[in-house]
């Protein structure tokens, strides 16, 4: 059985280069390191922020007066407790965050995503401009930042980027590659041989998995970018390119031709990836997104790149991919066997 596995994969990997395929491997990190280059651009400054105060601390009445004077520049959400406005903070429905700080009494920590964000700068600008029209040339109010996610734009967007190869894996690239071993009745040849249906499926996920593992490994090569949770971060990366891999399996039986599988390909790749990639700037995306098998992969490596999440508080995510990649492959099988299809 390895033997045979070992030589469908070899196989797999030898028509993807004829087919030019496997080059969108190589091209995506490069094309993704480049554009996160010219991305990481000046930010501009936002004309209106929302800031958000927790009820149990104690703020300056000063403070308070200033803020309600700058309704037009300044809006502020009221929080109980310092968890709700993080978790208000990382659904972007506040801008920053106030608690009172610890070793300066009537002074403010901002907590913010990011600290080199425009968000940051315009909290920072509009408390300045507050403070020295009430109290003059007295320091200010904010004495220190503290960013909830570190790193810049590159660091920020990198699971967007990487959902984005999984499913140009998953949907684009093995469904073409089934139908047109489908279409050339290269399967039906296979299949007169030693090998089974179950091998055969086994190999092609292998080459999906594979496929995902080099050019994620490649795109962190290029960006230098670490991960505190690597064994947590691989386990999604293994769960999810076996997901996407059966599921773009599934895909390409759907479609007796090359043609029809890339068209079907683009049908299902854009409404996973959008609306994942965008739930953190839409709250209605944000209600839409964790209905699809995308977001249960995108919000985990967004937990564990910029939060270093673990594994452990995220079984629900792990098993829901493993379940759509074990159906997907289930039905690729049941059409495997229906062998009028491969024709």
């Amino acid at each position: 059985m390895l033997r045979n596995l070992t030589i469908l994969v070899l196989n797999d990997l030898a028509i993807a280069i004829k087919n030019k395929t496997v080059y969108l491997i190589l091209f995506i990190p490069f094309f993704v390191f480049i554009s996160l280059n010219f991305i990481d651009q000046p930010d501009l400054v936002a004309e209106t922020v929302t800031i958000g105060l927790i009820r149990q601390d104690t703020y300056a009445p000063a403070i308070l007066q200033s803020i309600s004077a700058a309704e037009k520049t300044m809006t502020v959400t009221w929080v109980q407790d310092e968890n709700a406005a993080i978790q208000l903070l990382k659904e972007k429905k506040i801008d920053g965050v106030l608690r009172g700080a610890k070793n300066a009494p009537g002074k403010l920590t901002l907590l913010v995503l990011k600290s080199s964000s425009f968000q940051t700068i315009a909290i920072v600008e509009r408390f300045l401009a507050l403070q020295k029209a009430a109290e003059g040339g007295r320091d200010s109010w904010i004495t220190g930042i503290e960013p909830l996610y570190a790193g810049g734009i590159q660091r920020q967007t990198l699971p967007t980027w990487i959902l984005m190869i999984v499913l140009l894996v998953g949907f684009i690239i093995l469904p073409a590659q089934v139908a047109e071993e489908k279409e050339k009745n290269l399967i039906l040849a296979l299949l007169q041989t030693p090998i089974t249906e179950g091998q055969w499926l086994l190999a092609k996920v292998l080459t999906g998995m594979l496929l995902i593992g080099v050019a994620v490994s490649i795109l962190h090569l290029l960006g230098g970018f670490s991960v505190v949770n690597l064994l947590d971060y691989v386990a999604f990366i293994v769960v999810g390119g076996f997901c996407f891999s059966a599921f773009g399996i599934f895909l390409g039986f759907l479609c007796r031709t090359q043609a029809s599988a890339r068209i079907l390909g683009v049908i299902v790749y854009l409404p996973h990836l959008l609306p994942s990639a965008l739930s953190d700037f839409s709250q209605q995306l944000t209600d839409v997104a964790p209905l699809l098998p995308s977001y249960q992969l995108y919000e985990p490596l967004k937990l564990i790149l910029l939060e270093d999440g673990k594994i452990a508080t995220m079984p629900v995510e792990l098993v829901y991919l493993i379940i759509v990649g074990l159906l997907t492959l289930y039905l690729s099988h049941v059409l495997m066997k229906r062998r009028w299809l491969m024709s």
